[in-house]
């Protein structure tokens, strides 16, 4: 009999050890962003501000360690197809996060959707992914093309312009903008003056376009350019003698934090709106402006806070699961009923969409010291998407 309750304690504490090594087992966070390319400054941005996210609200739930594991996709959509595949299939992740281009977001779609494993998308705005092609495993922290413009046209035509040129690269992104401008700018008596949509990756002079501006003569022109192209176009609009001769507006890209003072005094009296901006005057915008300083040396802009945001959201999922991962329909549903203020305001998921409900902003660039920002000028509440087809 004592050999016998020895071999029973014995038994008793490997069984215990085997729990406690399970319950410990870590959370993976499978991080689909672009580490080369032509994007790989935005995904570095959002890597940055990601793991500031979890610096802050958590890398441990009910005992488990949370896990980033890194894939690159490249921002081609083979490659990223082949990478989130690698993440689910190979490493085991129990939630995607990340994605910047919306060509990415469309080739992983189905893979994602028939493998029931959730994706927060961190940028790619393709309305069609939270409206006619959308599934219960999709959520997006970010925003949809249509979101960010659509407010933009009855908030110009209110304030007397109303004849505005439109102009944006030949690609769905930019289509699917200028689509939202118009069609809110149009129904408040506005009139398009005309269009102009240059070929992507392949327009190195946008004079020629800017000259059909000027022919137009609009009052202003709304335009959805980003990155390297926004530095160029707003630059070259200054040199072209229309900066004060025609008003500038934009999808608020145009002036991203990252970039802005490389635009400089050309980018002053701008008009742009977007889902945040740096000087939004918070504690929880001061907190993370202070958080991102602090560690890299400069201020976070709108891609990072989209990332940061998902930290928060993922972590307080987990917690309200008691960081079960099993059921990854139950942690879905989950991130869908969470609600905070973080940097760029009220933060929370459309159960009909699964498209973000946020503010939007509508900024100037103005002086600042000895540089330019974007300051508010008015706040959109919570604004929200149509289903557009999506039903869930």
């Amino acid at each position: 009999m004592h050999k016998r309750a020895s071999v029973l304690t014995i038994v008793s504490v490997l069984l215990t050890g085997c729990a406690a090594v399970a319950a410990a087992a870590p959370i993976k966070v499978g991080v689909l962003l672009p580490a080369s390319g032509v994007y790989a400054g935005l995904g570095n941005d959002q890597t940055l501000a990601l793991e500031l996210g979890f610096d802050a609200f958590g890398r441990e739930v009910a005992g488990r360690p949370i896990e980033l594991v890194y894939a690159d996709s490249e921002a081609k959509p083979s490659t990223g197809l082949a990478q989130v595949k690698r993440l689910v299939l190979r490493d085991r992740v129990d939630v995607v996060v990340g994605i910047i281009s919306s060509a990415v977001a469309g080739a992983v779609r189905d893979f994602i959707h028939n493998a029931e494993v959730p994706l927060v998308i961190t940028n790619a705005g393709n309305d069609h992914l939270t409206g006619a092609q959308c599934s219960p495993w999709i959520m997006r922290s970010s925003f949809s093309n249509a979101q960010i413009s659509r407010e933009m046209g009855p908030w110009m035509a209110d304030r007397g312009y109303r004849n505005v040129f439109l102009m944006a690269f030949d690609y769905a992104a930019g289509h699917q903008a200028m689509e939202a401008f118009r069609s809110g700018f149009v129904a408040a008596g506005g009139t398009i003056g005309g269009e102009e949509y240059p070929p992507l990756g392949e327009t190195e002079d946008f004079g020629p376009y800017l000259a059909k501006i000027r022919a137009a003569g609009p009052d202003a022109a709304y335009v959805f350019f980003a990155g390297g192209p926004a530095i160029k176009f707003v630059k070259e609009w200054a040199a072209f003698g229309l900066h004060g001769e025609v008003q500038l507006a934009g999808a608020g890209w145009l002036n991203s934090a990252l970039y802005i003072d490389a635009q400089g005094d050309d980018a002053e009296g701008t008009l742009g709106i977007l889902n945040y901006v740096p000087s939004i005057d918070t504690a929880e915008n001061h907190a993370f402006q202070e958080r991102f300083r602090a560690a890299h040396g400069r201020a976070g802009s709108e891609f990072g806070v989209a990332a940061y945001d998902t930290a928060r959201l993922i972590v307080e999922a987990l917690q309200a699961t008691g960081g079960n991962t099993d059921d990854k329909a139950a942690l879905a549903a989950a991130m869908r009923a969470i609600r905070f203020d973080g940097p760029r305001g009220p933060f929370r998921i459309d159960p009909a969409t699964n498209n973000v409900i946020q503010n939007l902003y509508i900024f100037e660039v103005q002086q600042q010291g000895d540089g330019v920002a974007a300051v508010v000028q008015e706040v959109i509440p919570h604004v929200q998407d149509a289903p557009n087809g999506c039903s869930l």
